[in-house]
C-alpha cells in the first residue's frame, strides 16, 4: 500500500468518525478522501508557525540587542484588507426576568 493509499485510508476514516460512523457512507467517505489527499499534496508546503530559522531571528550586526522595543497599537501588523482587533468590551450583567 502507497504512503497516499494509506493517506486516503486516514482521512476516510476521520471523516467517517466525524459523521458518527455511519452505514452505508463508504464510497463517499473514500471519494472525500481521496479529495483531500490530492488537495494536501497540491498544496505548498509550509514550515510550522513556530519555525525559524536561527540566522533569521538574530539580530543584524552592528544593531544594539540592550535597547528593549516597546510594542504599540501602530507597531502591530494587519494583513491587508483586515480590520485590527478592538479590544473586548465588558458585558453587562445579565437583568433578571420579569415576572
Amino acid at each position: 500500500m502507497s504512503t497516499d493509499d494509506k493517506r486516503i485510508r486516514e482521512f476516510a476514516y476521520q471523516i467517517w468518525e466525524s459523521e458518527g460512523k455511519p452505514e452505508g457512507h463508504e464510497a463517499r467517505h473514500w471519494e472525500m478522501a481521496r479529495k483531500l489527499a490530492e488537495a494536501e499534496a497540491l498544496a505548498p508546503s509550509q514550515p510550522p508557525k513556530g519555525a525559524k530559522s536561527k540566522s533569521a531571528a538574530a539580530s543584524p550586526p552592528g544593531k544594539s540587542a540592550s535597547k528593549p522595543k516597546a510594542k504599540s497599537a501602530a507597531a502591530v501588523v494587519v494583513p491587508p484588507g483586515e480590520k485590527p482587533a478592538a479590544p473586548k468590551k465588558p458585558r453587562a450583567p445579565r437583568k433578571p426576568p420579569a415576572h
